[in-house]
């Protein structure tokens, strides 16, 4: 198998990378917020965020694709991660997003997976991408919809999630097409 570098996507105000070494104090305050984290897992200590960053990183390696980190072109901080995901035993191939508080209400999350969502399709040859959403996630289905997807199903996540049924929302490449 051949290894793909991980690419380096710019929307109008992001640049979305490969996790690198540098992003780990971002990311690991991103980890431990109880408000950011409270859909995304629960909040992590700064070992399960170095792990949580390297397995993102180490994806690209083993599967061909894995989230970006999400970096502001105006300030070069790092806001976030995002981008295509799956996980073993996830339910789909899934376009996800999680950023800081601090950059929430900006349109980031849309305009960043606006950017995963074409890469996804065109480059990795998807023929359908999911966002796994819990119920109580107002603001993330709202980014769903946004992207113009809608909920296609209820699945179960794989361990250590098990006990958590979320919605899958998505749709597939030929709908994600028809409304560009």
């Amino acid at each position: 198998m051949k290894v793909k570098l991980a690419p380096t996507l710019e929307t109008h105000r992001l640049i979305l990378r490969a996790p690198i070494a540098d992003d780990f104090e971002a990311w690991a305050a991103f980890a431990a917020d109880e408000e950011t984290m409270r859909y995304l897992g629960g909040a992590q200590v700064r070992a399960l965020a170095w792990r949580g960053m390297c397995t993102m990183a180490g994806a690209w390696t083993v599967r061909g694709f894995s989230m970006f980190s999400v970096i502001e072109k105006a300030t070069g901080r790092w806001v976030g991660r995002l981008g295509p995901w799956q996980p073993e035993g996830w339910p789909g191939t899934e376009v996800g997003w999680g950023l800081i508080r601090d950059v929430w209400g900006k349109g980031y999350a849309t305009e960043g997976a606006t950017a995963a969502m074409d890469y996804a399709f065109d480059v990795l040859g998807w023929n359908e991408a999911v966002h796994t959403i819990v119920r109580e996630n107002l603001a993330s289905q709202a980014v769903a919809r946004r992207l113009g997807s809608t909920v296609l199903r209820q699945a179960v996540m794989p361990p250590p999630f098990e006990d958590q049924t979320l919605d899958v929302w998505g749709q597939t490449r030929e709908q994600w097409r028809a409304r560009r």
